[in-house]
């Protein structure tokens, strides 16, 4: 594999800074965009830059050979919109920009599987499923736009796209899904399923994304097959929503998911939470679960084919998804006993 230089967009949060270690390892020279973020590695240049701002990040990317772009705000309730499809959106086209004015050969857009999402179910759904066509969230409208955007801009100039399409990605390090289930669960709040447990939903273990992305980079040259292309990014082992959760939970000590909450019940919840936030102005990074989009998707079915990445750069995933809860369950073991160790220290 050919070293290059990669910029890597929001690269110290939980899947940024797995990226920047996957193409770390496979001999890139990578540079990490990120506002606010921590420097977490000796051999990586970091900026501390808002993604907002064109010029600064048009700057930022000169001399690469390649972005990886993966900023954005996960926020699926229907507040903040200018802020979401600021970052979300906007920052794309800066990305964009910068790959135009400095003609950069390749740019690879961390997308999202709820680009084709509409609130029903999908089951094996392939990349011929059309974009959603009505609104489910300003995160998810704004991902699909700036998708849409990608894909139009590869091969316009001397910029080949491809967008990768994850879903539920866990994994050490995991700073919003596994924390949101652990802090329920530790406040008793995660005895009851919503729904009857029968709907499916894949999940996506980090290092199988990583695999990914570094695979489809690499292909991306005039002329190849991923050029222009979307791909659903999955461990293609679908599981009930709350069957995967009790899995963690159980490993960790806590009691099985025995009750259940009425759909209707739940999605009128969450509605009014909703509804209070907005109220107040709209909170971002604080949903812990409880929006419609979410509760819509616990009783969908929202599973993918990955065949087509497997046919286009031979992707395939490497760890399961048994061996990737063991993986996190283990971390999050580590971690709880670290943070007991430091207590006890406080306390002598």
């Amino acid at each position: 594999m050919e070293k290059r230089k990669i910029l890597v967009t929001g690269g110290c949060g939980f899947i940024g800074s797995n990226l920047v270690n996957g193409l770390l390892d496979a001999g890139h020279n990578v540079t990490v965009l990120d506002f606010g973020g921590r420097p977490f590695h000796d051999d990586v240049t970091f900026l501390d830059i808002n993604i907002c701002d064109r010029e600064a990040v048009v700057d930022a990317c000169a001399g690469m050979d390649s972005i990886v772009h993966n900023a954005s705000l996960v926020h699926t309730k229907h507040n903040q919109e200018s802020v979401i499809w600021a970052v979300n959106h906007q920052g794309t086209l800066n990305v964009m920009e910068a790959c135009r004015r400095h003609g950069i050969a390749r740019l690879v857009y961390i997308s999202s599987a709820s680009a084709v999402y509409e609130g029903e179910d999908i089951a094996y759904g392939d990349e011929t499923l059309p974009y959603s066509s009505i609104s489910q969230a300003p995160y998810a409208d704004s991902k699909i736009q700036a998708e849409k955007d990608v894909l139009a801009f590869s091969g316009t100039g001397v910029t080949q796209c491809c967008a990768i399409r994850p879903h539920v990605v866990f994994g050490a390090g995991d700073n919003r899904f596994m924390p949101a289930i652990l802090q329920k669960a530790q406040a008793g709040k995660l005895k009851r399923a919503i729904g009857n447990r029968d709907k499916l939903s894949d999940f996506t273990y980090v290092s199988n994304l990583v695999d990914a992305v570094v695979m489809a980079e690499d292909k991306l040259v005039d002329g190849s097959p991923v050029s222009g292309q979307a791909y659903f990014i999955t461990n293609g082992e679908p599981m009930a929503f709350f069957d995967f959760v009790e899995k963690v939970l159980v490993a960790l000590g806590y009691p099985p998911i025995t009750g259940k909450v009425p759909y209707w019940l739940a999605y009128s919840v969450a509605a009014l939470a909703e509804g209070i936030d907005t109220l107040k102005g709209g909170t971002l990074n604080a949903e812990n679960g409880l929006t419609r989009f979410s509760v819509r998707y616990m009783v969908t079915h929202h599973y993918f084919s990955i065949e087509k990445a497997y046919r286009d750069f031979g992707w395939k995933p490497r760890v399961s998804l048994e061996e990737g809860i063991q993986r996190t369950v283990a971390a999050l073991q580590q971690a709880d006993s670290k943070a007991v160790g430091k207590t006890v220290k406080k306390a002598a």
